[in-house]
């Protein structure tokens, strides 16, 4: 990326529906000039322009999961498992003590606690030899997240995690309101 990439990124950062024209008056270019950048970093795959979501606004709590994997196996078979849960933002793979950090958000403190130790949690996993659970007080410099509401749903029984929410005791007693991505999904 040279500096006019970066120039037109900022501006998308700022503002994802700015105008060619907005873009072009930010870099000094023509609108067919950005239009023509700006179609290269999106074919490359630089940069996507999507929503992202203010958890606050929208009362979800985040929370950070750190798992430390026994195998490479378990990793990779816990990373399938989640990859199409509504309530896991992202899992990043580190090189350290923790090798995979998830960043999860819950719509309340029940499901908070779901999160951190139910069947349906990360943590549940088998192939994990330590994990911490940390929800997060305040956010900074950006509130925004990729909450993943792309991947809800509603025919499905099962979740990918392959947990029915009927079998749970939380669920039962509504302290929890099931998953997203479940028919008997109960929105808080």
């Amino acid at each position: 990326m040279d500096e006019i990439d970066r120039k037109i990124v900022a501006c998308l950062q700022q503002d994802g529906r700015a105008s060619l024209g907005e873009l072009a008056k930010s870099t000094g270019y023509t609108s067919m000039g950005v239009r023509r950048r700006l179609q290269k970093l999106l074919e490359k795959g630089t940069i996507k322009i999507f929503a992202s979501l203010n958890p606050t606004q929208l009362s979800l709590l985040p929370a950070m999961v750190m798992l430390e994997m026994e195998s490479a196996q378990a990793m990779n078979s816990l990373i399938e498992r989640f990859k199409d849960c509504p309530r896991v933002v992202n899992i990043f793979k580190t090189i350290g003590g923790y090798n995979l950090i998830a960043l999860v958000v819950a719509e309340n403190r029940d499901m908070l606690e779901c999160i951190a130790m139910e069947k349906c949690s990360l943590r549940s996993s088998p192939g994990i030899r330590r994990s911490e659970f940390y929800p997060i007080s305040d956010v900074y410099y950006s509130p925004f997240l990729q909450v993943r509401e792309n991947i809800t749903d509603k025919d499905k029984m099962v979740k990918s995690c392959g947990v029915s929410c009927d079998l749970c005791v939380r669920y039962a007693a509504k302290k929890c309101p099931g998953c997203p991505s479940e028919r008997n999904y109960r929105k808080t």
